[in-house]
């Protein structure tokens, strides 16, 4: 590995740590609020494709079947990732009424570890891609559609969630804890 290529990890690295840090105590949860980040990342990620394509001596040929299956399994996988996420997040209702949230340490793994593969892979999909005829755009975005579609389902799911707690529905993805 480049020097160039330890940049980003380390990065990743101390992002990891801060983000654990930060989620060992549950955070207030405003459902009201929850539609901002998808927005923003379908937005980023969006004008991000988009930039792409539109960098000079970018030959972004239309994709053909394949590259589209790549794409789509990034997001069929992405949206599992998301639903497993927020089935992971721990949403409590406190005595006054609100919510608190709690992300599991799993589903912030599960982001930096597709971020460091990302990172990895790149180097080597940009030599091999040929002999595997795979479009090396095409895997590129779709590890950005992967990460679109975990943001999107993970928030829809917190809100359903949210959405029937608040209502005084019991939480179908907590288990109860067994009588001592």
């Amino acid at each position: 590995m480049t020097p160039q290529q330890y940049g980003p990890l380390i990065g990743i690295g101390i992002a990891l740590v801060i983000i654990l840090l930060r989620n060992q105590k549950p955070r207030p949860l405003r459902i009201q609020y929850m539609w901002v980040a998808p927005v923003l990342v379908a937005l980023g990620i969006g004008f991000g494709l988009w930039g792409m394509s539109q960098a000079p001596g970018a030959g972004h040929a239309a994709f053909g079947p394949g590259a589209w299956a790549i794409l789509a399994g990034g997001v069929i996988l992405g949206a599992a990732a998301g639903y497993q996420r927020g089935r992971m997040t721990t949403i409590e209702r406190t005595p006054e009424g609100g919510l608190q949230a709690q992300a599991s340490p799993l589903g912030i793994i599960l982001i930096v570890a597709l971020i460091a593969s990302r990172s990895l892979l790149r180097p080597w999909l940009e030599t091999h891609a040929g002999a595997w005829h795979l479009n090396a755009l095409a895997v590129q975005d779709a590890f950005l559609l992967f990460a679109a579609a975990m943001v999107i389902v993970q928030r829809v799911e917190m809100v359903i969630r949210a959405r029937r707690i608040l209502a005084g529905k019991p939480d179908d993805h907590v288990e109860a804890a067994p009588a001592v």
